[in-house]
Order: C-alpha cells, then sequence, then structure tokens
C-alpha cells in the first residue's frame, strides 16, 4: 500500500512537473525575462510629454541552460512533493469513506489542489514579475500559508461533511483569509507595464491549473493501476 502511494506521488509528480516546465519555457519564461529587462533598466515604461516610453517584443529563452536545468528540477521536485501530499488525501479519504480512485475523480483532486495551494493565495497576492515592490515578507508568507490550510480544510469539509453546517463552515474557512485580506502596500510602484504584468499572473496560473490537474489524473491513474 505505502509503496503503491510513494510510487503513485513519484511517476505522477515527474509526469506533471516535466509540462509544467515545458509551458513554462514556452509560455511563462519569456515574460520572466522581459521583466527582468524592466528590473534591471534595460528597458523603461513611464510617461514623458504624455507618451508611454516602452519597447516591445519579448526575448527569447537565450543561452542560459543551468537557469532551464534547474527550471526543469524545481518543477519536478516541487509536484513530487504535491502529488505526495494528494495521494496520501485521495488515500486517506478512500479508506475512510469507501470513495472509489481513478483518473477521472483524479481530476477533480487535481482541480481541488490547484484552488486550495495556487488560486485561492493568488486570489489576494497574484503571481509577480521580478522587481515588483511588495510589504514585507514574513506577512505575505503567514497569510499565503494559512490561506492554503483554511482552504483546503474548507474543501475538505465541504466534500465530506455532512450537512449543511459542515458546508457552512468549510465556506466560512475558505472565506476568512480573504475577509481578513493579504498585506499590500498603501500604492502600487509597478515597474514593468501593467499589460506585462497581467499577462504574466494569468499565464502563470493557466499553467498551475493545466499541472495539478495532470497531477490528479496520473495520481489517480497511477493508484488504481496499482490496487489491481
Amino acid at each position: 500500500m505505502t509503496k503503491n502511494l510513494l510510487s503513485s506521488a513519484v511517476f505522477a509528480g515527474l509526469i506533471a512537473g516535466l509540462i509544467a516546465a515545458l509551458l513554462q519555457f514556452v509560455f511563462v519564461i519569456p515574460l520572466l525575462l522581459e521583466g527582468e529587462l524592466y528590473e534591471s533598466g534595460t528597458r523603461v515604461h513611464f510617461l514623458v510629454d504624455g507618451m508611454t516610453q516602452s519597447e516591445k517584443g519579448t526575448p527569447g529563452l537565450g543561452g542560459e541552460w543551468s537557469r532551464h536545468a534547474m527550471t526543469v528540477a524545481f518543477n519536478v521536485v516541487t509536484y513530487t512533493g504535491y502529488g505526495l501530499l494528494l495521494v496520501a488525501a485521495m488515500g486517506f479519504a478512500r479508506d475512510r469513506t469507501g470513495l472509489a480512485v481513478s483518473a477521472k475523480n483524479g481530476l477533480i483532486w487535481g482541480l481541488c489542489g490547484f484552488i486550495a495551494v495556487q488560486l485561492a493565495p493568488a486570489a489576494g497576492l497574484p503571481p509577480e514579475l521580478p522587481g515588483t515592490p511588495a510589504a514585507e515578507l514574513a506577512p505575505r508568507q503567514v497569510w499565503w500559508i494559512a490561506t492554503i490550510l483554511a482552504t483546503a480544510a474548507g474543501l475538505a469539509l465541504i466534500a465530506f461533511g455532512r450537512g449543511l453546517p459542515a458546508h457552512a463552515a468549510g465556506l466560512a474557512l475558505i472565506l476568512i483569509p480573504h475577509l481578513v485580506g493579504a498585506p499590500h502596500l498603501d500604492t502600487y510602484f509597478g515597474i514593468a507595464p501593467p499589460e506585462l504584468s497581467a499577462e504574466f499572473a494569468t499565464i502563470s496560473m493557466g499553467v498551475a491549473i493545466v499541472g495539478w490537474c495532470l497531477l490528479g489524473y496520473f495520481a489517480g491513474f497511477f493508484l488504481q493501476r496499482g490496487d489491481n
């Protein structure tokens, strides 16, 4: 049983991590590299005589292969870690509730993982380009971790709780971090164009949901296959 859980997490994390890294190379990293040009001052975005001064164009991946290798490794390790948590939750739910495990409902587990770990925190602290000024790191980390835990617990209550009180408590847990609010500066000090920042945040979340759905799908697939 433990061997099946571990191998399922590793295989699912490897597949999801590699595909997520590929998507990041194509869609995310070029925007990240362009953001670094604004951070370094190579490109500027401000108003001079009523005209916006900015160079348009997304840089290529270039030859920083060590950095790109780190991106692949980071994705594989991260998604494998997420996979361990996901298959543990799937196995626990199966043993306690008799819920079947399959690739199909693995997609739902992956989607819930995305909501808890990516979407809910991003509602208060969206992905940011390099050099974007932000509030102090420690309060943001506390809010980010609390939001993940509260959202995961809330989703569990909604999915497995019995009766309206449990569902209402789950919804309250999901909403509380956002009612409290994430730490932010009192004003904006963006360096890069807002259009680039918005595109980076949107595409980053799009890649994340694909990665999580793949992780859930393959975690369910390998778990079911190992049980047969």
